[in-house]
């Protein structure tokens, strides 16, 4: 693209991935999640190009870009580019403020690993275009309008957790989110001396949206019978496991399973902050173990490489617990892991899961970091 030849940029965004400790699927029902932003980013350079309507965006890690017509702003049959568009949509409907611009855009979030670039995508278009053309959006806004670009222009029909912790996070800190009025507390995470470590299976087997979206159906399917016996049901948040249990005969037996995973889940979440509270660092990993196999049995939306690490964990002492990580089908498993054994858990990992899947896996230490801001 021309301009990239004299491009100066006149702002530098940061906009992070995240990790979510724990409350998987929670989310789209309305239950709580424990997010933190990573401190692996997408870095987004803007510059105003004078021009009324006239935008380019440019992708430095695919090493393509695009333009825009802010009058003409419609579906693209190229994924990457709907995370733009949807949210300068989202941005047109609040305001009429926003001008040409040129973007260059990096990341060095491994794509397909469940970290949530897309949020970041979104949520560090929409800070920076905030900032340059001074929108007046409010935090919470670009969480929401992002959100929604995701569900018209992307399709997946995502609950806000990753659109919040991109934006909301605070560093040494894991967010308490409640989905349903989006009240929420920082609440401080010391694992010492123990660290967070992603193994990224590498694999990505193309269910997650499409399965995304089957399991947001299964969930309201559930809600629609419990609220039969229980009318002032809105959501599985509201649901308890008595509840479900009496329910459970107008069911199928799948319904029923991704039900009792989201009540027990909810449950999850709330021990888990309990136990960084009180500093039981056993607990948070015997939680995670918990929550893996309820993502891998009942809401099945892991995956033979994901359970092959999980399982791969429990042998080893220096590990207290681990689960996949994300939307499912793959990305990656979280592990908490004494920091001495860091090497040793990271070396075998990788030659056991080459040996079984010919895979190279790829492990990274993340740390709770900051939300969006601006570099410069």
């Amino acid at each position: 693209m021309q301009f990239l030849e004299h491009f100066t940029p006149e702002l530098v965004v940061s906009s992070p991935g995240r990790i979510n400790l724990i409350g998987e699927h929670t989310d789209y029902n309305m239950g709580y999640v424990l997010p933190t932003a990573i401190e692996k980013n997408i870095t987004f350079s803007f510059k105003k190009n004078g021009s009324d309507n006239e935008c380019r965006v440019y992708s430095k890690t695919y090493d393509t870009g695009f333009e825009i017509d802010l009058n003409a702003i419609a579906v693209s049959k190229i994924e990457w580019e709907n995370y733009i568009l949807g949210v300068l949509n989202e941005i047109s409907k609040r305001t009429d403020k926003v001008r040409g611009f040129d973007c260059v855009v990096e990341s060095n979030l491994p794509t397909g690993s469940g970290l949530s670039s897309s949020a970041a995508l979104e949520c560090g278009l929409a800070f920076g275009l905030n900032e340059i053309f001074d929108l007046g959006l409010s935090k919470i806004e670009m969480v929401q309008l992002s959100q929604t670009a995701e569900h018209t222009y992307v399709g997946t029909q995502c609950g806000i957790m990753d659109q919040f912790a991109s934006v909301m996070s605070e560093a040494g800190n894991v967010i308490l989110l409640d989905c349903r009025s989006l009240d929420y507390k920082h609440i401080p995470i010391d694992l010492n001396p123990y660290k967070i470590i992603l193994l990224n299976t590498k694999v990505s087997h193309n269910l997650a949206s499409s399965e995304y979206n089957t399991r947001k159906k299964e969930c309201e399917e559930g809600v629609s019978v419990i609220q039969k016996k229980y009318p002032e049901v809105k959501s599985l948040r509201d649901v308890n496991e008595e509840m479900l249990l009496s329910s459970k005969e107008g069911m199928s037996e799948t319904v029923y399973k991704r039900c009792s995973f989201i009540v027990k889940e909810n449950d999850r979440v709330l021990a888990m902050v309990d136990a960084l509270k009180k500093n039981n660092l056993d607990e948070v990993g015997q939680i995670l173990y918990r929550a893996h196999e309820g993502i891998s049995k009942a809401y099945e939306v892991s995956c033979p490489e994901s359970d092959f690490l999980v399982d791969f964990s429990k042998d080893n002492p220096k590990v207290l617990g681990a689960r996949q990580t994300g939307g499912g089908f793959g990305g990656c498993t979280l592990n908490i892991v004494h920091g001495d054994a860091v090497d040793d858990f990271v070396t075998q990992a990788a030659k056991d899961y080459k040996e079984k899947f010919d895979i190279d896996l790829e492990a990274f230490e993340v740390q709770p970091s900051g939300g969006t801001h601006i570099i410069n």
